[in-house]
């Protein structure tokens, strides 16, 4: 094949490839054999535009950060079984009063509410 024959059917597929990506999806058929169809039952009657609560889970770490000013602490954690997560390093949000008696390098155990990337401390104590 040489570059005219090349060309040529470029310009013929062109438009047959940017109809087919306009085509509507509800006219697509779809086969939901073999899916795993996992629903989530408690956010079935949520409202359009609400956020789902956030999980709540446990953890263990140091504190590598704080900023009272900004409410926050950065610690680096281990494992959290409940959500999924590796050990990791990660700040959360904190309220100041929560960090008082707290210092950069204690060992902690805290609990949290995790909302997609916004990781809240709901309880927090120095071991």
């Amino acid at each position: 094949m040489n570059i005219k024959h090349i060309t040529l059917a470029t310009l013929f597929l062109i438009p047959a490839a940017y109809a087919a990506d306009k085509m509507p999806m509800d006219s697509m058929p779809m086969d939901h054999k073999g899916m795993d169809m996992q629903m989530d039952h408690q956010n079935m009657d949520m409202p359009m535009g609400q956020k789902p609560a956030g999980q709540t889970a446990t953890a263990a770490g140091t504190i590598k950060k704080m900023d009272m000013e900004k409410g926050t602490v950065t610690i680096a954690h281990g494992p959290v079984k409940a959500l999924g997560w590796p050990s990791m390093t990660m700040g959360f949000k904190a309220k100041p009063d929560q960090l008082r008696t707290l210092k950069e390098g204690d060992q902690v155990e805290f609990e949290f509410s995790s909302k997609g990337m916004d990781s809240t401390i709901t309880r927090i104590e120095k071991q």
